[in-house]
């Protein structure tokens, strides 16, 4: 991603909309607190929440990762892979997640692939999120536990999960090690 943070960007678009935080928030239903953090603070927000901004706005979510458009198909090299987005807990809080998006610059796309890296901190804090579509995942490495409504499930490599995202749910790591896997999330236009 280019030197413009996330947080930079919703402002952007916000300003361009001629919202206030305090109008962003009802439209949203986040917090004004936690918009001020994302915009000010560049604390990044899930994707559940990143979504709803993108919506209010009228945005689809990779407006908030793209940095240039590239034609069909679209390759990314293993080497040229770059995280483009940490989400973390809170401001001064630690990153939980490392996303590598695996299709920033197709414009015309309907789904998000990321490559994401599950860091042990990801235990810490299970407060679950939902949102409108679809997200599948496979298990490269380490243990993953998803929290699915009320159900529990422990995943290992080479497992997979495919699920209804509007259920409330969690994907962290589980022990010590951090976990990789490849996510592919589908957001309902």
């Amino acid at each position: 991603m280019n030197s413009e943070k996330i947080g930079t960007r919703v402002r952007k678009y916000r300003e361009q909309k001629s919202l206030t935080v305090s109008e962003l928030a009802s439209r949203t239903g986040l917090d004004e607190a936690f918009l001020e953090a994302v915009e000010e603070h560049n604390v990044y927000p899930s994707l559940g929440p990143l979504l709803k901004i993108a919506r209010a706005l009228g945005l689809r979510l990779g407006t908030f990762l793209d940095d240039q458009e590239v034609g069909d198909p679209l390759i990314v090299r293993v080497g040229e892979r770059k995280e483009e987005l940490s989400m973390l807990k809170g401001k001064d809080k630690p990153v939980t997640l490392r996303f590598h998006s695996l299709g920033r610059g197709k414009g015309d796309r309907h789904m998000e692939p990321f490559y994401i890296e599950i860091l042990p901190e990801s235990a810490m804090d299970k407060k679950l999120s939902a949102h409108e579509g679809e997200e599948f995942i496979v298990v490269l490495s380490g243990e993953v536990e998803v929290i699915y409504g009320q159900e529990t499930h422990v995943l290992k490599a080479g497992d997979s999960i495919y699920y209804n995202s509007v259920v409330p749910h969690y994907v962290s790591s589980i022990g010590s090690r951090k976990a990789e896997i490849y996510a592919v999330l589908y957001f309902p236009e």
